[in-house]
């Protein structure tokens, strides 16, 4: 398939065409702005017709934002994929984690990446309790990661008031 602007906005077209306009009202395509310029083609050609972006796409560019221009997430964020690398980089944290959560895991996949941070995030929220009963408990500090100066530095981040 074609990536010019002028190809994507035959391809749409004759799709537009074929369908039959009036039974067209939009067309959601890719935010990236060869798109938008099919988007405008498509709008100027078929005046019945509204083109929008990707909606994912654009929560995404939203969330990317809050992490780029805001301290406080981009501090929170980090002190999240600390947390979340350290625990699943080990099968036996992973097990203990499972034990204390229930069988929940603490990371969202999502369809984008952003969306993927702030779900995880969330999860992390949720599962606050279970995390600091998991950090402060007997398998913990009987555990060899609960005994180095990193996974001290993890439980602190649990254990901090700020999490």
């Amino acid at each position: 398939m074609s990536k010019t602007a002028d190809k994507v906005f035959e391809m749409l077209d004759s799709i537009v065409k074929r369908i039959g306009e009036e039974n067209v009202v939009q067309v959601v395509i890719d935010n990236v702005a060869k798109y938008k310029a099919v988007g405008q083609l498509l709008m100027e050609k078929r005046k019945s017709l509204f083109w929008t972006p990707c909606v994912a796409y654009c929560i995404d560019l939203i969330l990317e934002d809050l992490e780029k221009k805001l301290e406080v997430h981009q501090v929170t964020i980090s002190m999240g994929r600390r947390i979340t690398s350290y625990i699943y980089s080990r099968t036996i944290l992973i097990s203990m984690l499972r034990h204390f959560t229930k069988g929940r895991d603490l990371i969202m996949l999502a369809a984008t990446r952003f969306a993927t941070v702030y779900l995880t995030l969330g999860c992390l929220n949720d599962h606050k309790m279970q995390l600091m009963t998991m950090f402060t408990s007997k398998q913990w500090s009987s555990c060899k990661f609960g005994r180095i100066e990193e996974g001290k530095r993890i439980q602190n981040c649990v254990l901090d008031n700020k999490f």
